[in-house]
């Protein structure tokens, strides 16, 4: 903890309403100072600006991180880093990573307000936060009949489509270009027997896949 007592938190996500709710449940915390800023650049030169972090937050899939590679730039920065990841769209595999390369914590975007509060905490505390729940998770869906005529990476094309996201937003989340999300959406619309977005979603929820 820094000299004022207080736990200073910097958050990088460029989804403006998911930085100020974590500002919203961090800032009501009387030990926890919250900065906030929109893509990995902007954390990149505010911790070398100012190394005085006790926990870094970086979302996985905003502009700039390139996978894992921002949180290990800001890891080889002067001065001792502590950085979690925070992301509601990495595998358990890259969560494995993550820690496995030296993350002070994975934190799915699903854990509660609460838990969120006490990561954090844990976390600048020098602790490594694991999220035993999603990481031991099964993966029932890979057993679904529609999931079984796709790959993984179809699959998560597909989540995206279910979620209304455009090719470019699911591009940016999946850490892949464009072009590459479009071929994926084209090949799983001739898999499962559909002519658009649209129904593809529509068959993914009426299924129960998503």
């Amino acid at each position: 903890m820094t000299e004022s007592s207080q736990l200073r938190i910097l958050v990088a996500d460029d989804h403006d309403l998911l930085r100020d709710m974590l500002q919203l449940y961090l800032g009501k915390e009387p030990d926890i100072s919250v900065e906030t800023v929109a893509d990995f650049n902007a954390a990149f030169e505010r911790v070398k600006d100012d190394p005085v972090f006790d926990l870094v937050l970086l979302d996985y899939s905003m502009p700039g991180m390139t996978g894992l590679e921002g949180m290990q730039r800001i890891q080889d920065l002067p001065g001792d880093h502590r950085v979690g990841i925070i992301s509601g769209t990495a595998t358990r595999d890259v969560a494995h990573e993550a820690l496995e390369k030296g993350a002070a914590g994975f934190v799915p975007k699903t854990l509660s307000a609460k838990s969120l509060i006490n990561a954090v905490r844990f976390m600048a505390a020098g602790e490594q936060f694991t999220p035993i729940e999603f990481l031991r998770a099964p993966e029932p869906e890979r057993n679904h009949p529609l999931a079984q005529k796709l790959s993984r990476r179809e699959m998560d094309v597909l989540k995206g489509l279910t979620e209304g996201k455009s090719n470019k937003e699911i591009a940016r989340d999946l850490d892949i270009r464009e072009p590459t999300v479009k071929l994926h959406v084209k090949t799983l619309y001739r898999k499962i027997g559909v002519a658009n977005r649209t129904q593809a979603a529509l068959i993914a929820k009426e299924q129960g896949l998503y």
